[in-house]
């Protein structure tokens, strides 16, 4: 077993008597569950907003097709209308039918474009942490707290405590403050990966030698979990992410620690330096 791994698995108790465990509710898939999961971030407030958005414009163009169908079949049927129409070129209509796309185009593309510049990346962030997606599991560092890095694999079966969700949950967590922008950098070491959490509104794709840049700012703590969203190979069902937020006391307290049991053996891993140098 990689000395990494070892120290992960021996650490994965202590840390989390530091950062607490279930006593948040988890933002996670739940069974018949319709909609999205629980906002946790600003950005993923903004994508509902525009979710609901074009819930009520689809929703208005379908019921304006499915009515304009039921009166097209009602008047103009072969026993209602036995001598059809020969009209051609209503300038009106034809004018109509273009321009009230081009409006609802830029209805969708105003606060689409606005959102897309949101959630990029933040300017003022607080804390960087680097998530690297490996074939099958996610590694990360803490540069800005003493540059340490743990390795997060997912639990079996027979490795789960009371409450954990199957699949979901993971050796190691990822700690992070509440209300604190946090820088996320994304790559990979040998495939493509997805770094994807729905609750933070976060999904960037990790590609090897490059670094892509996300943000986001937790604003409940709690437990959430993502997976990978990029296929990577056999096992990429089993690469998922739980997050624990926690307050920002409660994560000096769990860096003090993390220092001490993730402290870096021989030379650091410089996987995202020689992504980012490029």
């Amino acid at each position: 077993m990689p000395f990494g791994r070892l120290l992960s698995a021996l650490g994965a108790m202590l840390l989390m008597a530091v950062v607490g465990t279930g006593s948040v509710s988890a933002a996670q898939p739940r069974p018949w569950e319709m909609g999205m999961q629980p906002a946790a971030s600003p950005v993923m407030d903004q994508m509902e907003g525009f979710h609901d958005l074009l819930l009520v414009i689809i929703t208005v163009i379908s019921v304006f097709v499915l009515l304009l169908l039921i009166y097209v079949m009602w008047k103009f049927n072969a026993k209602a209308n036995p001598q059809p129409s020969r009209t051609a070129h209503n300038t009106v209509l034809e004018v109509a039918w273009t321009v009230v796309p081009i409006l609802i185009l830029v209805i969708v593309a105003i606060p689409s474009f606005k959102l897309l510049y949101f959630q990029d990346r933040s300017p003022d962030a607080e804390m960087t942490i680097k998530a690297i997606g490996h074939q099958w599991y996610w590694s990360y560092e803490y540069p800005d707290d003493g540059n340490f890095t743990f390795d997060s694999f997912m639990k079996y079966d027979d490795s789960l405590e009371e409450g954990e969700p199957r699949l979901l949950a993971t050796d190691t967590k990822v700690v992070l403050p509440v209300d604190t922008d946090i820088r996320i950098l994304v790559t990979a070491d040998d495939v493509l990966h997805s770094w994807a959490v729905p609750a933070f509104g976060v999904k960037q794709d990790g590609v090897p030698g490059r670094v892509a840049e996300k943000w986001v700012r937790i604003e409940e703590p709690g437990v959430y979990f993502g997976q990978c969203s990029e296929l990577c190979g056999v096992n990429h069902g089993f690469m998922p992410i739980e997050v624990h937020a926690v307050s920002k006391e409660d994560y000096k307290a769990w860096v003090a620690e993390a220092q001490e049991m993730y402290a870096k053996v021989g030379e650091p891993d410089t996987t995202v330096a020689n992504a980012e140098a490029e």
